[in-house]
């Protein structure tokens, strides 16, 4: 297995673990809002999440900027919390701008969640481009899997059971929200 491989499947593996939940919890709440017919939107939704994630991963990783774990602990489950949040509001043109600009903001926080286990796996790597990049790839792979894989059970949801998408909306990003208050509390950072 070569190296890109290496860091691609790291990436991947990140995504889509369960115990990191809260990542695939952000992607769920990011979603909620969109329709089958907006799938084009909810990619670049998180296509800009990504890229905040890969930038604030990089420069974490590089010692750039250094944020307490517990502070990421909680900003994390906050993120979850506004997203989830903003879904119980109509959407307008503006909100749907404000979208790419939080997700892209909100990926620069969770890409701060994952620096330290990276800076041990890299370890005394000369460069830390290829394997970044590759992670970053990795990454999006399976953010994407787990988008494909919500809204197949959307369509089932809305079109084959012929349910109201409000109501999973609003379902959705409420037990969303729910968890992520739960995970500010646990962090006891007050």
């Amino acid at each position: 297995m070569t190296e890109f491989e290496l860091y691609l499947k790291l990436g991947f593996r990140h995504i889509i673990d369960i115990q990191g939940y809260d990542h695939m919890l952000f992607l769920l709440a990011l979603s909620a809002s969109y329709r089958i017919e907006e799938l084009r939107s909810v990619v670049i939704l998180i296509t800009s999440f990504t890229i905040g994630h890969s930038v604030s991963l990089a420069l974490s990783t590089l010692n750039y900027i250094l944020v307490s774990a517990k502070i990421i602990e909680f900003l994390i489950p906050l993120t979850i919390l506004i997203t989830a949040a903003q879904n119980f509001f109509p959407s307008t043109n503006r909100q749907i701008k404000l979208h790419y600009i939080f997700s892209l903001l909100f990926g620069l926080i969770h890409g701060m969640g994952f620096s330290n286990y990276l800076k041990v796996l890299l370890g005394l790597e000369t460069s830390i481009v290829k394997p970044l990049f590759a992670f970053n790839i990795g990454l999006e792979l399976g953010q994407l899997l787990i988008v494909i894989v919500y809204f197949i059970i959307l369509y089932l949801y809305t079109r084959l059971i012929c349910q109201n998408h409000r109501y999973w909306k609003m379902s959705l990003s409420a037990i969303a929200g729910l968890v992520a208050i739960s995970l500010m509390v646990q962090t006891r950072f007050w």
